[in-house]
């Protein structure tokens, strides 16, 4: 729906979000066609839509982020679960496209014109088999069974994609408190009956013993 194409590869993600033309509409509120707040099934208080991050990203309503790992409560931990599991989708559409057009896997020596022209070029061309060819490409996508257990898609046989080092964002301390609000909100509903799943406790991994 949206893509940036312009950053140096060195370049953190945040950095390059931060930078961008969408983070400067998000925070103004004037995305054309961006919903408005809805409630959360099983609930009757309206939450703004948001974009899914790591701990690069500052925390605001627009952007939910993980809590940190440091003596994190049960719920926080379900919460953090939950939210990656929502990642998992972005990672699969990036290992997708990337596994796809495996140009994109290589350093391109071509103008910075031409490399911007034909990562649009992929982008477009991967809506394009995604939206008239939908079962075709199912085998590709990350598949979660009932119980909780992933079955890897597809695009995981190919070549890995890395992530680039976090970098904080400095943020508006008012806009923060009130995101946090919305993130401790959601960490709520995903512990209730509403929203928990079934197998949330089983994928918690141990918290960390601490030194005595």
């Amino acid at each position: 729906m949206w893509i940036d194409v312009s950053g140096k590869g060195s370049t953190s993600d945040a950095h390059l979000y931060n930078a961008s033309v969408l983070r400067e509409a998000l925070e103004k509120n004037d995305i054309v066609g961006f919903p408005q707040p809805d409630p959360i099934p099983g609930d009757t208080e309206d939450v703004p839509y948001f974009l899914v991050g790591d701990n690069a990203f500052a925390l605001r309503t627009y952007m939910m982020k993980p809590y940190s790992n440091k003596e994190m409560t049960r719920k926080q931990r379900i919460f953090n679960y939950r939210l990656s599991r929502a990642r998992r989708v972005v990672e699969n559409a990036f290992g997708i496209l990337a596994n796809r057009f495996q140009v994109l896997l290589s350093t391109m020596l071509h103008e910075a014109d031409t490399v911007r022209l034909l990562v649009k070029t992929c982008v477009i061309l991967h809506n394009l088999m995604r939206s008239r060819y939908p079962v075709m490409q199912n085998r590709l996508v990350d598949v979660e069974r009932p119980n909780g257990v992933v079955v890897p898609g597809a695009w995981r046989a190919g070549m890995n994609l890395e992530d680039t080092k976090p970098d904080r964002l400095p943020g508006n301390n008012r806009d923060f408190k009130i995101a946090k609000a919305q993130r401790n909100l959601l960490m709520e509903w995903c512990n209730s009956t509403a929203g928990s799943v079934p197998w949330q406790d089983d994928m918690l991994l141990p918290p960390p013993a601490r030194a005595k």
